[in-house]
């Protein structure tokens, strides 16, 4: 995320051969400012090299007609303005002009941003109600105001903090390496400035959805036109004595890092419960304050139920390189302020405790309101739940997903946001079918794992590369097709799976 100082490359002003974009993409700099000239499918455009989001080399995207996507994290940006098309990023990247003199290209000044064309409502509501302070309610409420929503516009959240980049509470904002003013998703003034009514600490109670209201928990109704719900989920809790001591502590919300930051201060021991990606990347994170972690799991493979146990003794191999001591294949009976007791009958001395066993959707008021039910709460290809002018997305929303040929409901960040995206531009209209590839991503230490697709199961993994030498990509296939790839430092070929993925669809 941080930015380059030393501009790279040609400097585009002075023009270049056309013959140098042989590859489709050439990073340069326009007066200091590193600048990717990109051949797209209708002429060249002269763009900022770097994504919005983390600050992922664009120049080692994919160009897909006249976009290009961010190898890091699959943020999308249209060339032609420069607008991030879709999450994580959101911010747009610059543009600049491009003139073509004979067989050389030159690069001129920074265009202003060209007027996007915004969804026109087939009504439009007067009011939209958001349940929800994560990344699907926060997507959903920044896309309504870019697509010039001019109606009320409340959103309504039970956390503490706006809304934030949760990814991040278990990477390196708990390792100590990311400020805390990397967090906020925006910074508070932004939902001011785009009259975004938010609502922190507000609990609803309940949804009268022949009435069309909102009912918070203190009583006051609020009246809708469209109400999009964007609950989540919530950590599973311990059932064992000393799961409620101080010292025990949950990882979801921005308080719960900071409570965690805060323990892990003289702490000289932890104990992580959970090979869950969540909890092994607290463990690289409180390794990195050099504590010394253990993880207790009931599996005998970290993750192997999602990336297969070749990948999963690798991450384990990796932890364990870091000095992580795992205890697999056991459980925990009982925590007291000093230590734990395992099933097993092992004792450890512990000061500090992450649980992390996976997490529920919040459906609750999405099951006291009527709404159909499916593991989750159904809706259709446009995000509609079974109550007309009622959408969900995000962790809750189990949806009809074009490429698995399934129903399915994920708890991936991007998804979210991406979903809350759709909705938004759904709820004012644009019968927008919700048909985004899954992706996610892990951080462990400085090894990354990408993830596209959907794979509850497969018959078949096909390695490309090596995983031990952390340069590979793996196919989950059933019945000869690929459902899903994971990769290590195999970005290009990430992007490429989406893209073959997105291309190939099945009717639910």
């Amino acid at each position: 995320m941080n930015d380059q100082t030393t501009p790279q490359g040609p400097d585009l002003n002075k023009g270049v051969k056309l013959s140098e974009l042989a590859d489709g993409k050439l990073l340069g700099h326009v007066g200091g400012e590193d600048v990717l000239l990109v051949r797209g499918e209708s002429c060249i455009f002269a763009v900022g090299a770097h994504c919005t989001h983390y600050h992922g080399p664009l120049a080692e995207g994919l160009v897909v007609g006249d976009s290009i996507r961010c190898p890091w994290h699959h943020a999308c940006f249209d060339l032609t303005s420069g607008e991030a098309t879709r999450a994580p990023a959101f911010s747009p990247i610059e543009c600049w002009s491009v003139e073509t003199r004979g067989d050389t290209v030159f690069v001129q000044g920074k265009k202003s941003a060209p007027s996007r064309k915004a969804v026109k409502p087939v009504s439009a509501p007067d009011r939209i109600v958001i349940v929800g302070g994560g990344a699907a309610g926060f997507a959903a409420a920044e896309m309504l105001r870019r697509e010039r929503f001019a109606g009320d516009l409340v959103m309504l959240s039970q956390e503490a903090s706006t809304p934030v980049d949760r990814p991040n509470l278990s990477k390196d904002y708990l390792a100590g390496s990311a400020p805390e003013d990397w967090m906020p998703l925006r910074p508070d003034e932004f939902y001011k400035d785009a009259g975004i009514d938010l609502r922190i600490k507000t609990e609803v109670g309940a949804i009268e959805t022949a009435k069309r209201e909102v009912i918070l928990k203190d009583g006051v109704a609020l009246a809708y036109d469209r109400l999009l719900l964007a609950t989540g989920a919530e950590p599973n809790r311990l059932s064992i004595p000393g799961a409620n001591l101080p010292h025990v502590h949950m990882l979801r919300t921005l308080a719960d890092s900071r409570a965690i930051i805060a323990n892990a201060e003289g702490a000289r021991r932890a104990l992580v419960i959970g090979s869950s990606f969540i909890g092994l990347e607290a463990a690289a994170a409180l390794r990195a304050r050099d504590i010394e972690v253990h993880v207790v799991a009931p599996e005998k493979i970290p993750m192997e139920r999602v990336l297969g146990p070749a990948m999963g003794q690798f991450i384990r191999d990796l932890h364990e390189e870091h000095g992580v001591i795992f205890h697999l294949g056991d459980g925990i009976a009982a925590i007291d302020a000093g230590g734990a007791v395992l099933k097993s009958g092992e004792e450890l001395e512990i000061d500090l405790v992450v649980v992390g066993i996976g997490v529920k959707p919040r459906l609750d008021l999405a099951e006291r309101a009527g709404l159909r039910l499916d593991r989750g709460v159904a809706v259709d290809r446009y995000l509609e739940t079974s109550v007309p002018g009622i959408y969900a997305a995000g962790d809750i929303a189990r949806w009809p997903d074009p490429h698995s040929g399934e129903n399915i409901r994920v708890e991936h960040w991007v998804v979210a946001e991406r979903q809350g995206q759709s909705a938004a531009r759904n709820m004012l209209g644009a019968k927008e079918a919700f048909d985004a590839v899954p992706f996610f991503w892990s951080q462990h230490y400085d090894i990354p794992v990408n993830y596209v697709g959907h794979a509850e199961r497969w018959d078949e993994i096909v390695v490309h590369g090596d995983i031990a030498v952390k340069d590979c990509l793996l196919q989950y296939k059933l019945n000869g097709r690929v459902l899903a790839v994971a990769s290590i430092f195999r970005d290009l070929d990430s992007l490429k799976a989406a893209l073959a993925m997105e291309q190939e669809t099945i009717v639910v």
